[in-house]
C-alpha cells in the first residue's frame, strides 16, 4: 500500500456489539392500511385507547384486524421462501475464459445455491440494522501478483476466516505466479464453504496499461477499474480489498453496509486519513482532485450491478484521460482515478466509518449453516481403514493432507540453453535451517525445498531468511512451506512436494543435512550429457561420506577427501550403523575410479542419486524415520533404472543432534513393528505392480 496515505498494514476494526432485539416484520403494516384507508394500530391496546368503550364491535375489528396480520405474515414468509428458491436456483457466474475456479466444498456446485436473502425488520438501541443471513455467500475480490503479495494475502484470508459465520467466495485477480502459488494453498488447505475464482490479470493489462503510474503496485494497483468488467455479470456486489488488510471482525458486518447504500450510492468507501489529497505535504505538492482528504480505496464496497448501469467504465476511462492531460501520471494508482471520478460524481459514495479502514502508517467459531468439508475420497478412505489396528496412525498419515504455501519467497529461474540443468531437492523442520546457507555456498545452481513448518515457525523462518545476505541474494532457491499436521514427520510428502516444483529437467535428490563438494552442480551437468540421461533410465549416484565433527575444513578435491580417509576425519556414511544402505556403491572401486560405473542394486540401498525429473515419487506410507528412501530406490530399480556411480563427485553428512523420530524408531517397540508391517505391504504392492520382476525383493529381504 501507500508509504504516506494507504498504509502498509491496515485493521478492519473494532467489532460493534449491537443490542439488538428481534422485531415481528410487519413490513406491509407498517406501510400501507387496510381497505378503508384508516392507518393501522399496531397493537391492541392502542386501538383500546382511542376507544371510550370496549364494544363488541371493537371486538370484532380487533379480531379482524389480527386475522389481516396473520395474513401479512404468513405472506411475508411465503416472499421470503420464494426469494431463497429464486437465490438458490439461480445460475453459476458466467466466466470468461480467463476465469478459473477452485472450490473449497464437496463437489464444485456453484456456491450461490447457498444464498438465502436478507432478513429485515430487526431492531436495535442504534436503529434499523440489517443483519445477514446464515447461508448468504460473501463475495471478495482481491488483486493479487508475485511472490510477496500471495503471502501477504494469506494473513488477510486467514483473519477473514477467523471471524466468518458465512460462506465465502474469493474473486482473485491474479497473475500466474500467484494462481500456481494460491491454487495449491487453497486446495490443501481445504476449509469448510470457500469457493475461489481466478482470472487471469495479465489478459487484463490492456485494459489499464495506456495509465501511467508511478505507484510500486504498477500495472496491477490499476486493475480494480476494470472489476465491473471481470467479474461476472450476475454477481451483483463485492467487497474489494487490498493484500495488505487484516479483519479484526466478521466480514458480515461490512457486508450488512451494502442494505445502508440509497439513491445513486454504489461506491463505499473510507475517507483518506492522511494529508495527501490536500496538497499541503510539501511545497509545489499537487495531488489529484478529490472531495477533501478524499477516500482511500484499501476497502471498496462495489455495487456491481448499479454501476454498469451508470456506465462505470466510461465514467472512469473519461475522467482518467482528462485529468491526464494535466497531471501525466497517477501517483497512488487506482485511488487517484476513483478519487477524481468521485470528485465530479459525489452522489456515488457512501461514506463507511473510519474503523473499517484504519491506515495505520498515517497515526504514528459458531452455529455453522454449512457443511464441514468433506473430501469423499478422502472420507472413504479413512473409513476403510482400522481404528483398532495398533498401526492405524501410521496408516492415516498417508492420506492426511496438508495446507501447502509454494514458493513463499521471491523465485527467479532462468533456463539453461543446454538443457543439462539440474536441481537440488530437500527437506528440512526448523532444527535444520542453519544448513541453508552453507549449501548455498557450495551449490551455486537452482534449489527446491520443502519445510515442515508451523504458522509461527514460518514467520520465524521468514525473519531469519530477510536477515541473511547469503540467502536473500539467491533468487534460484524455492521454498515451499507445508505446514505441520499429525503426529509424524512426513518425510516422502516432503520429498514429493520438493521435487514436483522444480523447472530444470534434472534433479539431484539429496538431504538438507548433507554438503554437496565444491563444484558438484557443474560436474552433474556434464555428467547428464556424458551419460546421456536424456534418452536412458539412469540414476547418477553421489558417494556420501560423513564426518563426527561439527567444524570441518571441507575437502575441495577427491584426493583431498581421500586422505582425510585415510587418516580417520571422514568415514563412508553410516558404516558403523548402516552398512548396507551404501555398500553397493563400492567405495573401494571408487577411490581409484577415473570413469562412471555401474553398480546393482541390493537390499536396503539408499544412495543419493541424480535423475530426471519424471522419475516415480516418494511412497507416502513411510513417515518419520526409516525405509522412506529405500523404497523409492528399489521402485527406480523395478523401473529398471541403472545405477550410474560418478567417480569424481561426493558429498559429506554434517553432524547434528538425533531428529524426534529416529528416538522414536529407537525407544518405540511399536514403531519398529509397525515400520517393518509397512516394508511388508510395500513390497506386496511391488509384486501386485510389477509381476514377477519384482519377487527378488521379497527374496533379498529374506536373505538380509
Amino acid at each position: 500500500m501507500l508509504g504516506i496515505c494507504r498504509g502498509r498494514r491496515k485493521f478492519l476494526a473494532a467489532s460493534l456489539t449491537l443490542l439488538c432485539i428481534p422485531a415481528v416484520t410487519w413490513i406491509y403494516l407498517f406501510a400501507g392500511s387496510l381497505e378503508d384507508g384508516k392507518p393501522v394500530s399496531l397493537s391492541p391496546l392502542e386501538s383500546q385507547a382511542h376507544s371510550p368503550r370496549y364494544t363488541a364491535s371493537s371486538q370484532r375489528e380487533r379480531e379482524s384486524l389480527e386475522v389481516r396480520m396473520r395474513e401479512v405474515e404468513e405472506e411475508n414468509r411465503a416472499l421470503r421462501r420464494q426469494l431463497s428458491l429464486a437465490q438458490g436456483r439461480a445460475p453459476a457466474h458466467r466466466r470468461g475464459n480467463h476465469s478459473k475456479t477452485y472450490s473449497m466444498e464437496e463437489g464444485t456446485g456453484d456456491s450461490e445455491n447457498l444464498r438465502a436473502g436478507i432478513v429485515a425488520g430487526n431492531s436495535s438501541e442504534c436503529g434499523q440494522q440489517p443483519v445477514v443471513e446464515k447461508c448468504e455467500t460473501i463475495h471478495v475480490a482481491i488483486v493479487c501478483a508475485g511472490y510477496n503479495a500471495s503471502r501477504d494475502v494469506v494473513t488477510l484470508v486467514k483473519s477473514v476466516l477467523f471471524h466468518r459465520r458465512n460462506p465465502l467466495h474469493f474473486h482473485l485477480i491474479a497473475d500466474s505466479i500467484a494462481e500456481q502459488i494460491l491454487a495449491t494453498l487453497f486446495q490443501t488447505w481445504m476449509v469448510p464453504a470457500v469457493r475461489v475464482d481466478f482470472y487471469n490479470a495479465d489478459e487484463l493489462k490492456s485494459e489499464v496499461s495506456w495509465i501511467p503510474n508511478k505507484h510500486y503496485s504498477g500495472i496491477y494497483g490499476l486493475m480494480k477499474l476494470v472489476l465491473t468488467k471481470t467479474l461476472p455479470a450476475n454477481l451483483e456486489r463485492v467487497i474489494v480489498l487490498d493484500t495488505d488488510i487484516t479483519f479484526a471482525t466478521d466480514i458480515a458486518e461490512l457486508w450488512a453496509v451494502f442494505h445502508k447504500f440509497k439513491g445513486q450510492q454504489a461506491l463505499g468507501l473510507v475517507e483518506n486519513q492522511s494529508d495527501w489529497y490536500l496538497g499541503n505535504l510539501w511545497k509545489n505538492h499537487r495531488p489529484w482532485p478529490a472531495l477533501g482528504r478524499g477516500y482511500n480505496t484499501g476497502v471498496i464496497l462495489l455495487l456491481l450491478d448499479k454501476l454498469r448501469k451508470m456506465k462505470w467504465e466510461q465514467m472512469w476511462r473519461l475522467t482518467a484521460e482528462r485529468e491526464l492531460m494535466g497531471m501525466l501520471s497517477t501517483s497512488l494508482a487506482d485511488q487517484d482515478i476513483f478519487n477524481a471520478v468521485i470528485k465530479q460524481n459525489p452522489f456515488l459514495v457512501y461514506q463507511l466509518p473510519c474503523f473499517w479502514n484504519v491506515q495505520l502508517s498515517d497515526h504514528t467459531r459458531s452455529e455453522q449453516c454449512y457443511r464441514d468439508v468433506s473430501d469423499l475420497k478422502l472420507q472413504k478412505q479413512l473409513s476403510e481403514l482400522d481404528e483398532d489396528d495398533l498401526c492405524y496412525e501410521f496408516r492415516r498419515e498417508r492420506f492426511t493432507v496438508h495446507r501447502t504455501h509454494l514458493y513463499f519467497l521471491h523465485y527467479e529461474y532462468e533456463p539453461a540453453a543446454d538443457n543439462t540443468d539440474v536441481t537440488l531437492v530437500a527437506q528440512l523442520s526448523m532444527d535444520r535451517l542453519q544448513m541453508l546457507e552453507a549449501i548455498c555456498k557450495h551449490w551455486e545452481g537452482p534449489i527446491s525445498l520443502a519445510l515442515y513448518l508451523s504458522d509461527a515457525e514460518a514467520q520465524q523462518f521468514l525473519r531469519y531468511a530477510q536477515g541473511s545476505e547469503v540467502l536473500m541474494s539467491r533468487h534460484n532457491v524455492g521454498y515451499h512451506i507445508v505446514y505441520k499436521e499429525g503426529q509424524f514427520y512426513p518425510v516422502n510428502l516432503l520429498r514429493n512436494v520438493a521435487m514436483k516444483h522444480i523447472s530444470t529437467p534434472y534433479t539431484f535428490l539429496s538431504d538438507i543435512d548433507f554438503l554437496p563438494m565444491y563444484g558438484l552442480y557443474e560436474y552433474l551437468r556434464k555428467s547428464v550429457l556424458q551419460l546421456d540421461l536424456a534418452n536412458t533410465k539412469k540414476a547418477m549416484i553421489v558417494p556420501a561420506f560423513e564426518t563426527l565433527r561439527y567444524r570441518l575444513s571441507f575437502p575441495k578435491s577427491k584426493a583431498e577427501l581421500l586422505s582425510m580417509l585415510d587418516m580417520g576425519t571422514l568415514f563412508t556414511f553410516r558404516y558403523h550403523v548402516w552398512t548396507k544402505g551404501h555398500a553397493p556403491t563400492n567405495f573401494a572401486k571408487w577411490r581409484t575410479a577415473t570413469t562412471p560405473y555401474r553398480v546393482e542394486w541390493e537390499a536396503d540401498f539408499e544412495p543419493y542419486v541424480v535423475v530426471r525429473r519424471d522419475c516415480p515419487e516418494y511412497d507416502r506410507r513411510f513417515v518419520g524415520f526409516g525405509w522412506n528412501k529405500v523404497a523409492h530406490i528399489m521402485e527406480l530399480d523395478a523401473q529398471e533404472y541403472e545405477f550410474i556411480v560418478l567417480p569424481n563427485a561426493y558429498m559429506i553428512h554434517m553432524p547434528h543432534a538425533p531428529s524426534f523420530d529416529i528416538t522414536k524408531f529407537r525407544s518405540n517397540k511399536q514403531y519398529r513393528i509397525c515400520l517393518k508391517t509397512l516394508k511388508e505391504e510395500f513390497q506386496q504392492d511391488m509384486s501386485r505392480r510389477y509381476g514377477f520382476a519384482a519377487l527378488k525383493y521379497l527374496t533379498a529381504e529374506n536373505n538380509s
